[in-house]
């Protein structure tokens, strides 16, 4: 078997050591484990590990684990140039040395596409945050990448020769990397193969290095970023409306609506220019299509907001508070076709 293990960790226990003699009794020979800043006192684990003819590469700090994987796939690549393909596992328990040989097997008759080893969370034993992130993580791919994926944060994954450059060039150093990974795989067509994995979770999968906030923050930055935006975008539209009225001699029909107007243009170049080069960093495509697109879309939404406001009026409930539901569900639809469609990559 012509495939490499690449195991990144940090601050490892003694299931990284019983792991990888594991693997060498089943026959794998070309193990890369990647140190990635771990505290002095592990060091002895990593000494096993090079004990036990591992490639043990060390990094001088923590640099996440996205880096750790690239430097993991360097150092296959050198040491073992004329790879099939690597698989991707994790250390800390979460990976069945059986499920690691079935990707393994299956990268084997693959030369082009990504190898999932996923897991099933509907049983009992999955921790609920488990459950809902990673739910909650695989409907967000399908409703942005326009594929299925039903683990999107599995750490087992087959990576091909043939597309090793491209995994070094995708984007991000921790976590995010991984969701990086599928994004960008997604939009070159490269197809993704899932192979069913036991699911574990030792301790209540205490062992985990994941930051839910400021990792999580770091998955989602470009919905997180758009929603500053938008935010930020409301903001301004309120204060120029409320500028123009004050400057406006009356309150008439017309003056009302040339202040609405005026503000909702301004509020809407704004929205536009830092969705195009902050939220979704679309610069490549021609702003004019971008702004035709952004154009369709900015209308359509004002027209089917005030209907749908107008339709849901005989509720028994304030038209504000109507209009902010609406406009909420309006949000997440428009962030959508924003990504898919006005300033696709």
């Amino acid at each position: 078997m012509n495939i490499a293990v690449l195991i990144p960790s940090l601050d490892p226990n003694e299931r990284l050591g019983t792991l990888v003699s594991a693997l060498r009794q089943r026959g794998v020979t070309q193990l890369v484990v990647i140190d990635d800043g771990s505290a002095a006192r592990t060091q002895p684990i990593f000494d096993l590990c090079a004990s036990l003819g591992c490639i043990v590469v060390h990094h001088d700090r923590n640099r996440g684990k996205g880096e750790a994987l690239r430097t993991g796939l360097r150092a296959a690549r050198e040491h073992f140039p004329n790879l099939a393909g690597v698989v991707t596992a994790d250390g800390d328990g979460q990976h069945r040395v059986n499920d690691i040989l079935r990707v393994a097997h299956a990268l084997e008759t693959t030369a082009s596409g990504l190898i999932l080893g996923t897991r099933d969370f509907s049983g009992s034993h999955v921790p609920f945050r488990s459950r809902f992130g990673n739910r909650f993580s695989s409907l967000f791919f399908r409703l942005s990448a326009g594929v299925s994926c039903p683990d999107t944060q599995t750490g087992l994954r087959g990576i091909p020769a043939a597309l090793f450059d491209f995994a070094l060039s995708v984007s991000g150093s921790r976590y995010e990397y991984e969701m990086n990974l599928l994004f960008s795989a997604a939009q070159q067509h490269i197809p993704l193969r899932y192979i069913p994995i036991e699911t574990v979770y030792e301790d209540n999968n205490s062992v985990s290095h994941f930051r839910p906030l400021r990792d999580s923050a770091r998955i989602y930055a470009a919905p997180l970023r758009f929603a500053i935006v938008s935010l930020s975008s409301f903001f301004i539209d309120i204060l120029l409306f409320s500028l123009f009225a004050l400057l406006l001699p009356s309150r008439t029909a017309q003056a009302i609506l040339t202040a609405t107007f005026g503000a909702r243009v301004c509020s809407g170049i704004y929205n536009f220019l830092l969705n195009r080069h902050w939220s979704f960093s679309s610069t490549r495509d021609s702003w004019h299509a971008q702004g035709i697109r952004y154009l369709i879309l900015f209308l359509c939404q004002m027209l089917v907001s005030g209907s749908a406001v107008w339709l849901l009026s005989f509720l028994p409930l304030p038209l504000t508070l109507i209009k902010i539901l609406v406009d909420t569900i309006l949000f997440c639809i428009s962030y959508f076709i924003q990504h898919n469609w006005v300033f696709r990559k």
